[in-house]
């Protein structure tokens, strides 16, 4: 009978710490890892750290000094040596570590082992990173960060940069415009591809950038920022006359360009430039960031003269895509499908595209048109994002490289409210002024009167 209550007293305890881990981990996956699983997981590390590596192919023999100074202090067999391991550092959200190569070794080897080490030391994640050459980082992620996306503190914000989701790995995706000057974001409807606009848009607000809209649903998705835009067309027509005027600014900034090339002998190299930002801070132009909800409305037509009107604009697009990046002019184009079907000039425009976002889409041809010409693998990925996860993207460029990113979730009237906040920095350009969209009043409600009104008479 002692024995039984004995073994209740301590089963009691025990069976309420595991009960509530299981609650952390289903329910609070930060700080179950914060307490149970960080611990566990860098315990795994620290002892099977040499047997997994060789498991995984990443020991190298050693050195023939080693080996002879093995085989005379110790007398034991000479093993092979693994990848040289850092300090371990914890993050709220998994763990980091730097390994030095070994002769002969290279990135990709660790990164080809990855899914092992994922598995063998318990967490959810694990991805390469080179850092310098012969030092890769291995950062090991706990827990699946894309399920309540939370954006780490430091973003890596700036100037034409706009932190708009959180990568698997738990570093923020930047959309720079200088380093991808123009991009392609596909999605289905409910997929998150709003949010997503959202972000870029809340984020850009904050800048001294010029922000020009095209919207042909009637402006419902743009409408609501128009105190911060430079100009907004909510049908073909209207967009069929703002697109030559973007044209016809970029080609006077690359007029004023050319003036300031005028090169003589005593110009010094560093004021010799062949885009905007080369040009002294006083003399150059603000950068200007079209974006295009649905560009399929572009494209379709019903009668021949559309047809006409099409062809124009999807030429206007081909040439700011093309040429618009050294005038300061971005383009960030919008829609649910984006193939050769929706008519001439739309493979043209898409391959001047650099960046590529693809949410959740309908079909596996929609995905190939985001993703099938620079990162074939990323396909599957993206036929793979399930409904229940708005705002799941993969995210890849013309590099080759890819990720899945989420993107956090921002109201609309959140959003709304930051461009009515920085609506005077709207720029001077008179050339958008006929196609700045009208702002609305806010209506401001009466306040409560605190007299008690007479009484009716009879």
């Amino acid at each position: 009978m002692t024995d039984v209550m004995t073994l209740m007293e301590v089963g009691g305890p025990v069976a309420g710490m595991v009960g509530g881990a299981a609650y952390l981990r289903a329910r609070h996956p930060a700080a179950y890892w914060s307490t149970v699983g960080m611990p566990i997981s860098t315990a795994r590390l620290l002892g099977s750290y040499g047997s997994v590596m060789d498991a995984c192919g990443l020991t190298v023999p050693p050195s023939r000094l080693r080996a002879w100074a093995v085989q005379a202090c110790t007398h034991r067999e000479v093993r092979p040596v693994p990848p040289r391991r850092g300090l371990i550092r914890p993050t709220s959200t998994g763990l980091r570590v730097r390994l030095r190569l070994a002769p002969g070794q290279e990135p990709a080897d660790v990164a080809a082992s990855a899914e092992r080490l994922r598995h063998a030391w318990g967490v959810h994640g694990a991805y390469v990173e080179e850092i310098k050459p012969g030092v890769v980082e291995l950062r090991l992620i706990g827990f699946d960060v894309l399920r309540k996306v939370r954006m780490p503190r430091k973003t890596g914000g700036g100037f034409l940069k706009v932190p708009v989701a959180l990568r698997e790995d738990a570093t923020p995706f930047v959309r720079d415009y200088r380093a991808i000057p123009h991009q392609l974001t596909l999605g289905a409807t409910l997929s998150g591809k709003s949010m997503f606009l959202r972000h870029l848009i809340a984020g850009l607000a904050r800048q001294r950038v010029a922000l020009v809209g095209i919207d042909c649903k009637r402006g419902v998705e743009l409408a609501p920022f128009a105190p911060r835009l430079s100009a907004l067309a909510t049908d073909p027509v209207q967009a069929a006359e703002l697109l030559p005027v973007l044209v016809g600014l970029m080609e006077d900034r690359y007029d004023l360009i050319k003036a300031r090339q005028g090169i003589a002998p005593s110009t010094p190299d560093e004021e010799i430039t062949s885009d905007i930002w080369g040009l002294p801070e006083e003399e150059r132009p603000v950068p200007v960031v079209l974006l295009v909800d649905e560009a399929a409305e572009l494209f379709l037509v019903a009668t021949r003269k559309d047809e006409e009107r099409r062809d124009e604009m999807v030429t206007q697009l081909i040439r700011l895509a093309q040429l618009g990046r050294a005038a300061g002019i971005y383009l960030e184009v919008c829609g649910q499908r984006f193939g050769a079907e929706l008519g001439k000039g739309a493979t043209m425009l898409r391959a001047q595209l650099t960046g590529r976002v693809c949410h959740r889409v309908n079909d596996e041809a929609s995905a190939k048109m985001a993703l099938g010409d620079i990162a074939p693998e990323a396909v599957g990925a993206a036929c793979a994002i399930a409904s229940e996860r708005p705002g799941l993207a993969v995210a890849g460029d013309t590099s080759g490289g890819w990720s899945r990113i989420r993107t956090p979730y921002l109201s609309l009237t959140e959003a709304a409210e930051e461009c009515r906040e920085t609506a005077h920095l709207v720029p001077d350009m008179p050339a958008l002024e006929p196609f700045r969209p009208d702002v609305p009043a806010v209506p401001v409600s009466a306040p409560a009167s605190l007299l008690k009104p007479l009484p009716a008479a009879e």
